[in-house]
């Protein structure tokens, strides 16, 4: 694939390596000279410009990119090079890197995001999944499709240990996308069995606000549901 990386700093030149090494076809593109340390990814094309102008977009290489990967610090220009791209170059995929979780509900289709990357809410889902058992974490989300994959690990005496997937009632339109076992995906078929400490990643849509409550109380283990009721 043809793919255009806005913004040479660290995270645009670490991105960029790691899909030439998968064989990808890589532009980056930055305005600040200092950025462009060419001889670290020395097998990307590299443009001094600034790509939140069209004519920078277009002498990169954007009409004919399959991916366009808004990668710099700077959420607004984030923004607007994802919109650009989307609107005058039909883009099929946008990635866009969200730097301050507060700005997340602007990276949405609307300004032409497919897929927005924020590093402070994947730590933050990284050390709640750590940490968390029985609760729903999200890790990220798609934005062309309105839906999110959160992760679920099962307490030891969850209900559902010992039972068969397909006995699981998942909240409607929600999807068990894999299972994470002895750090091993497994691809959950309806006769596995769950057993305890197993991960569930869940496609969830982010439309349905109890979806993740209905979750919760399914796997629930019997002495988190007494708690509950006592605090009631």
């Amino acid at each position: 694939m043809k793919i255009v990386i806005a913004g040479a700093g660290s995270v645009g030149r670490s991105v960029a390596l790691e899909l030439l090494a998968h064989g990808h076809d890589i532009t980056l593109i930055d305005n600040m000279p200092e950025k462009l340390r060419i001889a670290t990814v020395a097998d990307a094309d590299w443009v001094l410009a600034d790509a939140c102008s069209p004519d920078a977009l277009r002498d990169a290489g954007v009409e004919e990119a399959d991916v366009v990967v808004a990668a710099t610090g700077d959420d607004k220009a984030n923004l607007v090079i994802s919109l650009l791209s989307k609107t005058e170059f039909a883009v099929p995929r946008v990635v866009a890197r969200l730097n301050n979780p507060n700005n997340e509900w602007l990276f949405d289709q609307a300004w032409g995001v497919d897929v927005s990357v924020s590093t402070p809410r994947i730590m933050t889902a990284l050390v709640e999944e750590a940490v968390s058992i029985g609760i729903p974490v999200r890790l990220f989300s798609f934005n062309t499709a309105a839906v999110s994959m959160h992760a679920l690990i099962l307490p030891e005496d969850s209900p559902v240990v010992g039972r068969r997937v397909h006995s699981l009632e998942l909240p409607p339109r929600s999807v068990l996308a894999a299972l994470l076992r002895d750090g091993r995906p497994l691809t959950p078929s309806a006769d596995d069995v769950f057993e305890a400490s197993d991960e569930l990643l869940l496609l969830v849509p982010d439309s349905d606000a109890s979806a993740l409550d209905q979750l919760r109380e399914a796997v629930a283990s019997p002495s988190s549901e007494e708690e509950t009721e006592d605090e009631e």
